[in-house]
């Protein structure tokens, strides 16, 4: 882990997957770092020694989203754990929590539709708006969104709906925050080793078929998303707002010549 640079950071989902690699990659650049859970306390337990193991400073706060007051438990907990070590401010937020929805548009159903905006969409917005009295200026947000938005999969509308409008979000905010030097930008991971990809990924011909569709011809891991916000968070991406960055490793970008 690199010298504490007197940053602080909130990771919403991250005590698994991507959101880990995250929050053990802003650790890794000196920041003091809030893995947020939902439910899964051992996960969040687990990244935070991590975290700590490898001469890093973190600390865990649980918040359900989807469910009232999930807001008020989520920075009451971050204020609190910030205080307890000597800080009171935020530099870096990303907004990696999200749920995801399988289904085409006459297999979804009016509740499944409301739940993955309400998490994935609704959260982030409000996420951001209570974390701005906090926000620094020169800070960063990261949202992470999804390649769903660009590829438009009809097997998962509902998830590429709530994603895309994630991604809408980045310019007007941008302009918004602009003049106090906060960056606002997107990730759009494709297919990444996860749990949630798993069901996929566990699959020897769903592999392969993945990777005869992304130009660099592997499956993402987490680590590969963790650095480009690492990147957009950090000093070397001052200069980068109001963008959507994909991070598929060129999935789905057209016909790939044979070898």
């Amino acid at each position: 882990m690199g010298e504490p640079d007197g940053r602080t950071a909130l990771v919403t989902g991250g005590s698994r997957g991507i959101g880990r690699a995250v929050a053990l990659r802003l650790a890794a650049d000196g920041a003091l770092v809030a893995v947020h859970y939902g439910g899964n306390e051992e996960a969040a337990a687990e990244t935070v020694e991590l975290i700590a193991k490898s001469g890093g400073r973190a600390f865990a706060v649980r918040a359900r989203f989807g469910t009232s007051g999930a807001l008020d438990e989520l920075f009451e907990g971050l204020t609190a754990g910030l205080a307890e070590h000597g800080e009171d401010g935020l530099d870096v937020l990303v907004n990696n929590a999200g749920i995801h929805l399988a289904g085409s548009i006459g297999q979804i159903t009016e509740e499944e539709f409301d739940r993955v905006m309400a998490i994935n969409v609704r959260t982030p917005v409000f996420v951001i708006q209570r974390a701005l009295p906090l926000l620094r200026d020169g800070g960063r947000i990261v949202n992470v969104a999804s390649a769903a938005a660009r590829i438009g999969s009809p097997l998962q509308i509902g998830y590429s709906v709530s994603k895309t409008a994630l991604v809408a979000l980045a310019a007007p905010l941008a302009n918004e925050l602009g003049r106090r030097g906060i960056t606002v930008n997107t990730v759009n991971p494709g297919v990444i080793l996860t749990d949630m990809t798993s069901a996929w990924t566990s699959a020897p011909e769903a592999m392969a078929g993945l990777e005869s569709i992304t130009a660099l011809g592997r499956i993402g891991l987490p680590e590969d998303v963790a650095d480009v916000v690492g990147f957009l968070a950090g000093p070397q991406g001052r200069w980068v707002t109001g963008q959507a960055i994909d991070a598929s490793g060129g999935t789905y970008l057209g016909p790939i010549p044979p070898a």
